[in-house]
Parts: structure tokens; sequence; C-alpha cells
């Protein structure tokens, strides 16, 4: 017997054809139940194992998803979103259940995807995380369509085809921060983080926020909101100049937990007491959240569905199969920065 075992030899030992082999090690219901398990049996005793490039090509597929991150532009680059971060954990298992390999790269450093990756054989399709700025992302997702590339994305709608994105309510979630943040006794509100057209997933958070404080009688147009981008400077930042605006404020909504810890480190440095004179809210739930001092209220999002969600509808458009667009419910996360409230109760 040679070194390496092949399927021919499994042939030969088991008296069956090369392609009846290869159909029974793929448990293919073409071969009777007998017959795969004597091949399987012998494949066993063999140690044989399964040449994944010689099936690849066979197929014309890699076995290999890309996951592409498209960030707002910081000035530390090795620094990732922790929210991404969890993001990229729950793909990767859902990878490694589906027997996919991930590459895992930057939109940011080519603008001609569909050749970097899918055209060139280097995935089978595209996963698409991030917060850059969306009216550029818009013009990248367009190209993608006109070359007809398999791809998901995470986060707001493609224009024309919702069905390949996977999101958070994020209407609900700004609701139910500016529900919480009412029923703790607050009715001087400000909001921080970008909402234009360039950030639809921000815009959405902030819409919410501003419809449960409306649906209060509160006037909106009294509501100070200054931009950031998700990071914890961002958020810093924008709290000074908040507070160097002289507006009466005693609640913060930020559009990610990034920025809401900026804010709360700004208070602090100011000698401002969070929940007792301001209070902090943030979004998304990433680990910090719960370290930081007071515990960061927030609304969660379910990275674990996600994951799962856009890898197996990523496989479903590679495999020519029908998709829909998938809402996932966030979750108020209530600890410490907001204060308490009549039948409040920390969720950790």
């Amino acid at each position: 017997m040679k070194e390496k075992a092949t399927s021919f030899d499994i042939a030969y030992l088991a008296g069956v054809s090369q392609s009846t082999v290869s159909r029974a090690l793929r448990d293919s219901p073409q071969v009777n139940k007998e017959t795969r398990e004597k091949v399987q049996a012998i494949a066993r005793q063999l140690n044989y194992k399964v040449d994944k490039n010689a099936s690849n090509l066979r197929k014309q597929r890699s076995s290999t998803l890309a996951l592409l991150l498209f960030e707002d532009p910081t000035t530390d680059e090795s620094l990732i979103n922790p929210f991404f971060l969890s993001m990229l954990g729950s793909i990767t298992r859902a990878c490694a259940k589906s027997g996919q390999d991930l590459l895992v790269s930057f939109q940011q450093l080519s603008d001609d995807w569909h050749a970097d990756y899918e055209d060139s054989k280097k995935a089978d399709g595209i996963i698409l995380l991030g917060y850059g700025d969306y009216v550029d992302y818009e013009e990248k997702l367009a190209k993608l369509l006109a070359q007809q590339t398999h791809f998901v994305c995470w986060g707001a709608d493609v224009l024309g085809h919702p069905e390949f994105t996977i999101r958070s309510n994020n209407w609900q979630g700004g609701y139910l921060a500016g529900e919480h943040l009412l029923n703790t006794g607050h009715r001087n509100f400000a909001f921080i983080g970008n909402a234009c057209e360039g950030s639809p997933e921000f815009s959405a958070r902030y819409q919410g926020f501003i419809d449960a404080l409306v649906k209060a009688s509160i006037d909106a147009t009294q509501i100070p909101h200054f931009d950031a981008i998700s990071t914890e400077s961002a958020g810093d930042l924008a709290t000074e100049q908040l507070l160097a605006s002289k507006q009466v404020v005693d609640a913060i909504f930020c559009a990610s937990d990034l920025i809401a810890i900026g804010v709360m480190r700004a208070l602090k440095r100011r000698g401002i007491r969070v929940p007792e004179e301001i209070a902090v809210m943030g979004f998304d739930d990433i680990p910090a959240a719960s370290f930081a001092s007071p515990g960061l209220s927030t609304i969660q999002q379910d990275t674990s569905k996600a994951g799962e969600l856009l890898v197996n509808n990523l496989l479903k458009l590679i495999n020519n199969q029908p998709i829909t667009d998938t809402l996932i419910e966030p979750k108020l996360v209530i600890r410490q920065s907001c204060g308490a409230a009549v039948g409040d109760s920390d969720a950790n």
C-alpha cells in the first residue's frame, strides 16, 4: 500500500467504482447504506483524508468566505470596534459548523472587491461588517450587485435588495433607550452620535429615541445633538462640546457603547457624577460595558444570532437558494449608569 491512501485504493478494497467512493464519503443517498458504511470503514482503516483542494477544484468552489471590515478611520489602525470582534467570533464559529474557512480583511484596502475575492476564486462570497460612511459604502455595494457577487452585510439595507442584509431593529433599540431614560426620571436629554445619510443605523437609533421622547410630550427641538463616530475619543470630545454649550442635560443617549464610555470618561474628568448628575445610555453591549464604572446601561444586539444568519444566508445565496431579509430584535440591558426605576433589575 502507498504511504498516502487514495480513493482508488478504497474503491479496489471495497469492490466499487471510484465515483461510488466519492459519493459514499459525502454520505450521498445515491449510495445504499451498506455500501456507504463499508466504504467509510475502509477509509478510516486507511486513515484516508479528502483532498480538499482537489474537491474544491472539481466543484469550482474555494470553501472559503471573506469577511471584510469597514470602519470609521481612527488614529490607531490596530484598534477594531469590540462589537465587531464579537461578530467575528460568532461568524468564525458559524463557518466552522458549515465546513467553511474564513478570510478576514479590511474593505478600505481595495476598491475592487469582486476582483479581489470572488472573481479571483479566493472566496465564494463576502460578508460585510462596518460603521463606515454609508454614502461611499452604498456605491461599492452597487458595484457588487452589478458584478453578481455573492454577498451579505450587517447593518443598513442594501438598496433594492433588503434580503441581503441582517440587521438589528435600530429604531426599536433607540425607542427602548428613550423609554428607559424616561422611566428613570430624566427629562433633559442629549444625543451623541452621527445621525445623517452616511450613518443610517445611528440615524434609526436617534429617530427611535426621539419618538419615545415625543410620545412623552418632550419637545424634540430642544434636544441637543452632537456628532461622533464610534470611538471613545469622539464621545469624549462631543461631551466637552455639550458641556461648553451650557445646555441643561440630565441624560445622554449615545449611538454606541464606545461613544458612551468616552462620554463617561469626560464627565468623570469634569467631576460630574454618573448617574447622580447625568445618566448615560449606550448601544451594542460590548464586553467593556459591564466592566465600566458605573456599569453601562445599553441596548444589546444579538451577535451570536447575527453571525449565524450572515453565514447561513450567504451559503444559501452561493447555492442559489432563496433568502429573506432578517430583522433581529434588540434587548434592554440595565446596569447602573442611568439610575434605577420602579421594577428595574440588573440584567447581568
